[in-house]
This record gives structure tokens, sequence and C-alpha cells, in this order.
């Protein structure tokens, strides 16, 4: 795997009181849920980067188009072809002055060596010309393909074109279509559903995933900012320690069902409507906790030491992906107030929220930030890149690559900056993922923050949806990235600059809590907190 330091010039995702440190969990930690490129039209953006020879393509979602065409690469072959019949007279002439000079050269004792030379030159050209006519392939015509075959074929292009490793996990991939075309079983929607799941998991991509209407629909509401279901965001737990299995409650939504029955942050979702959750696949049990506005949900919670059956009414949840207050911490000098802001999902309103917090606590007269991403599993790729430029006036961002190295580069021009200078510190932890990542990372590469927690996730990889037409869509891995000091954090994670006690809560009272009591194990000198070394 090539690294982004080598540029490539064509183109190519909270608590609202506890925390998990409970008998349950004990040491919880979180995968991402759902973190995706914003849906976007790359299909059609192969040019971008292609038309630039020397130089990389920079700051453009258009630039993750994958190669040409085929159509276009056939068609300089379509031109050789079509001036075969001119080629062959003017070989036939050539050949002619050849064996002229043939007997030229016959009395130096040169024509053994010419001959062997220029008959080769000339013999090699017409088997390239006669291969290329030879090289034909008789596809199916149109007619001949079902409406379920052309919706294969639909998911096959979409990949083919957008995944971000043209080797496509080892494998000839037109050669993977041809052979499921003629042995797959697509008489019916079920049927084309399962051939196309079944040729993704060829790519050994947990990321690269077949999406039915219903969980397309779902996925896209979600990262608009309002979704119908039970107010819950959930991840992977590692069980250790014989902790059960199941789904870890990542965040509450304040005011939601799941938090007025009083779930919490830490629990565990062992069952969903009397269906464990042991094997359940996290976007099936997602789609499960949504549904129609007024229908319930059947939910066993493992809570402590107990397991707890609660029955929520589905509503209509407005996602606040932010929560902020200003902590006054007493000081020898007066006082120190710090705002913290707590960012908890990378939707469509991430961005615009994080910047009214940041106004409202400056009008309070902070001088001093606290960015808090544990437990944020990512969300919309474009708000975390306007995320980093609020609190960045220069500098790069994030490396696009692919397989072969940088193809695209995000960078801060302070056109977007409104806290450049204030001191600030970024929170991370096991349950920081994918866009969380890349805003920690910049931040952290940048010098711009000091970053506290343990090392994220490590989900160095970002993912488009693409629909397909019958409502159905993909979710496709086409790029992987590189922070700022071109580190592949995939599987490793963003590497804090310091540790935070083991006992640090998650809520923003705690927090404050904490900073003001120097005698709490959980206690950050407040005075210290922001130093850089």
């Amino acid at each position: 795997m090539a690294t982004c330091s080598r540029p490539l010039f064509v183109s190519a995702s909270a608590a609202s009181s506890a925390s998990p440190s409970r008998a349950c969990l004990r040491r919880l930690h979180t995968v991402a849920v759902v973190s995706i490129w914003e849906p976007s039209p790359p299909l059609r953006a192969a040019a971008c980067c292609f038309a630039q020879t020397k130089h990389c393509c920079r700051r453009s979602t258009k630039c993750l188009a994958s190669g040409p065409s085929v159509s276009r690469l056939t068609r300089p072959i379509k031109r050789l072809l079509s001036r075969y019949s001119s080629l062959m007279i003017a070989m036939h002439g050539n050949i002619s002055r050849f064996y002229q000079a043939i007997s030229a050269l016959h009395q130096d004792g040169r024509s053994k060596h010419f001959m062997s030379v220029g008959f080769g030159r000339i013999v090699l050209g017409m088997v390239l010309v006669m291969s290329i006519s030879s090289a034909s392939y008789t596809a199916p015509s149109s007619s001949a393909l079902t409406e379920e075959n052309l919706l294969f074929l639909e998911a096959w292009r979409a990949v083919d074109r957008a995944y971000y490793d043209k080797s496509f996990n080892g494998q000839s991939w037109f050669r993977y279509r041809e052979n499921a075309l003629r042995n797959e079983p697509m008489n019916t929607r079920e049927e084309t559903y399962a051939a196309i799941k079944k040729m993704l998991s060829t790519l050994d991509d947990p990321f690269t995933r077949f999406l039915e209407p219903e969980k397309l629909k779902s996925l896209r509401s979600g990262t608009q900012g309002a979704l119908t279901g039970v107010g819950l965001s959930i991840g992977y737990p590692m069980a250790i320690n014989g902790s059960p299995s199941g789904f870890a409650v990542m965040t509450a939504t304040p005011g939601g069902p799941a938090e007025k029955a009083g779930i919490l942050p830490g629990d565990i979702i062992l069952a969903i409507d009397d269906r464990s959750t042991e094997d359940m696949d996290i976007y099936d049990a997602a789609e499960r906790l949504q549904g129609p506005e007024g229908s319930s949900v059947d939910l066993s919670i493992c809570s402590g030491p107990s397991t707890r059956h609660v029955v929520l009414t589905r509503q209509t949840v407005t996602l606040n992906p932010v929560r902020s207050r200003m902590c006054e911490i007493p000081g020898a000098k007066g006082s120190s107030k710090i705002g913290y802001i707590k960012l908890t999902t990378f939707n469509q309103n991430a961005a615009e929220s994080v910047r009214e917090a940041i106004k409202t606590l400056r009008d309070n007269n902070v001088k001093s930030f606290v960015l808090d991403l544990r437990n944020n599993s990512g969300g919309l790729f474009p708000e975390g890149i306007q995320i980093a430029k609020i609190w960045m006036d220069k500098g790069v961002i994030v490396y696009i690559c692919d397989s072969q190295g940088v193809r695209d580069i995000y960078e801060a021009d302070g056109a977007d900056t409104i806290a450049a200078s204030e001191p600030l510190v970024v929170l991370v932890n096991k349950g920081t993922a994918s866009a969380s990542e890349i805003l920690a990372g910049a931040l952290k590469d940048n010098k711009r923050a000091v970053v506290y927690g343990e090392p994220t996730y490590g989900k160095g990889k970002i993912q488009s949806v693409f629909g397909l037409s019958d409502g159905s869509g993909l979710a496709v891995t086409v790029a992987r990235y590189e922070t700022p000091a071109h580190t592949d954090i995939d599987k490793v994670g963003v590497i804090p600059d310091q540790p935070l006690p083991a006992s640090f809560p998650t809520d923003e009272d705690g927090f404050c809590s904490c900073l003001r009591d120097s005698t709490a194990p959980c206690n950050l000198n407040a005075a210290q907190l922001f130093a850089k070394s």
C-alpha cells in the first residue's frame, strides 16, 4: 500500500448523566455506527483529476470518481480498427520498400541484422492490429437482460467506478460480473438483492454494504437531522471479562423516548422485539429501532447488574448534535471561564451548531474551549471538514488517498474561521470514529489543540452512498485518508497527547465538577489543561 506522501496525478461517522463504567461493561469499547461521505454523484465526475496532469486535485468531492469509462478507452481502438485497410495498404508499401533495401544492403553484409530487427517490427505491428481486431466481446444485448439483471449491473457499475481499491480484493471484477450473470439466480427482487450482497462480500470490506430501500431512507433521514425512532445511538461493545454481547448505547437523545425511559450510555441492548442482538448486524438493529411514529418496540436492556424490558413508543426525534455550557473555575487570580462543547454526531446541522455554541459562549466571556468528541461515531464527512475550518485558519485538514497515493487535499484557508486563536482541548476515546478522527487528527497535527483521552477507534476509510433505480442503495468505500502528518490511522486510531483519568465523566455537568474539585480522582488541573507540552 503506497503512502499519501507521493502525489497521484489522476482521479481517483450523550451521555446526559452516567458514564459507561458499570458492572455490565467494565471496559466498554464502541465502534462507529454510521460514517459516510455526504451523498454525492461521483460517478459523473471522472474528468476532474484526469484533466490535471501535474497538480493534485484539491478540495473537491468531484475527484472521488475513479478512472475513465470503458467507452472512453475503446474509442482509440475503434479508430484504429476503422483504419485497418489503410494500415494494411501502407504496410504493403513498406514491405516492398523493405525488400528493395535488402537488395541494396546485401553487398555490405548488413542485411541479416537489418532483417532481424526491421522485419520483427513489421510482424509485431501486424500482431498488434490482429490482436486488437480479434479481442472483441459480444455482450448480451440490453433486450436480453431482465430488469433484475439490470439492477445487478447498476450495482456492479457503481462499485466498479467508485471503489477505492482497484484490485477489488485481488479479483477480476469484470469476470465476477460475467460469472454472476450466468450463474446467480436473479428471478426475483430478493434473489437480486442476495446476488448483490454476495458480490459485495467478495471485497472483504465491512463498510461497503447493500442498503434495502428502507435502510437507505433511514440512513439519509438520520444524516439530515431528524428521524422517527427511539432516540438512541448504538455501537458494538467489546466483550471483555464475560460482559454480555449485543449493542452498546452510546448516546440517548435528550427528550427522546429512550432517555425518558431511563436508558443510559453504557447500557447494553440484548434483544429487540424478542430477537437476540448477539448475531444481529448493526444496520439491521438500527432499522429495527426506527419505524412509523406511534408504533412501539420492546427492548431487553442490561443496565448495571440487572436486565429489564422496556417498551418504547417511536416518535420523530430532532437530532441536535451539540450541547454546550460554560464552566467557571475559581482560581487564585479571579475566575477562569472554559467553554465546553459536546459534539455527538456529524449530521447536516453539526457545523452550524458548533458555530452557534462558540458565539454563545463568547458572549459569556469564555476565553478557552474544550471540544468533546468521545463516543462520536462520525457521520457526514463535509461537516467534519467545515468544523475543522471553524477552528483553523490555515493548514491541511486531511489527505484523501487511494491505493496509489494522494488524490485530494482538504485545507483551511481562513474563510470560515471564527476561533483560530483561543486555547483548545479535544477529548477522545475508543468510541471516537471516522469524521471525528479526521477532525481530531487535523487539530492535533496542526498543533491547534491538545488531545486528551485514549486512542480512537481507527476507521480510516470513507464511504459514499449511491442510490439505485429501485430505491435501494450502496454504501461504497471510496477512499482512505491520512492525517496532515501523513498518518494512516486505520485500525490504529489517533493517539492522544495526554491521558484522561479513568473516572473522567462523559457529560458536561460531570466535566465541570471534576475541574472545580481539586480533590476529586477525576480532577484535571485547569491551569495546565491547555498546556501543549
